[in-house]
């Protein structure tokens, strides 16, 4: 596939999420696909990744994922990103504190067939653990 390619399946993803549309996250990630960096208790392939959306976006329903840079190529993207929500709903053992958070990530996707074939992943878990107040700084909360 072309760099041009898994970048429009990319902003297409981004499409999705917004649309809170996890039905259609097949359309970019194949079904296979290895998240090497999983949250706590996250299933394996597609369905442990809709599972997780869905959950995070239950937990934090006006969450925004906000592309910096991206880097693409015929096989990967790297897109560094900021995510921002508020925590009205339980999530991962945490009741909802009502309070806001704002940090960084940034993701690796390897691309098959125009599809998100392997995920690694880093957001600053500790920074959206301070912010919502929730307790011990390694609190292992997210991993998109």
């Amino acid at each position: 596939m072309s760099a041009e390619q898994n970048q429009q399946a990319q902003e297409r993803l981004g499409e999705i999420l917004e649309a809170r549309a996890f039905d259609r996250f097949s359309e970019v990630w194949a079904e296979d696909v290895v998240d090497h960096d999983p949250a706590p208790d996250q299933g394996p392939g597609l369905a442990g990744i809709v599972d997780f959306w869905t959950q995070f976006t239950t937990a934090f329903p006006d969450l925004s994922l906000t592309p910096d840079p991206l880097v693409v190529t015929d096989d990967f993207i790297t897109a560094v990103f900021t995510i921002r929500g508020t925590h009205t709903g339980p999530f991962q053992g945490h009741e909802p504190t009502g309070r806001s958070f704002e940090v960084r990530g940034i993701q690796v996707s390897k691309f098959r067939d125009g599809k998100i074939a392997e995920r690694w992943g880093a957001t600053d878990e500790q920074g959206i653990a301070e912010q919502l107040h929730l307790g011990e700084p390694d609190t292992k909360f997210v991993s998109a």
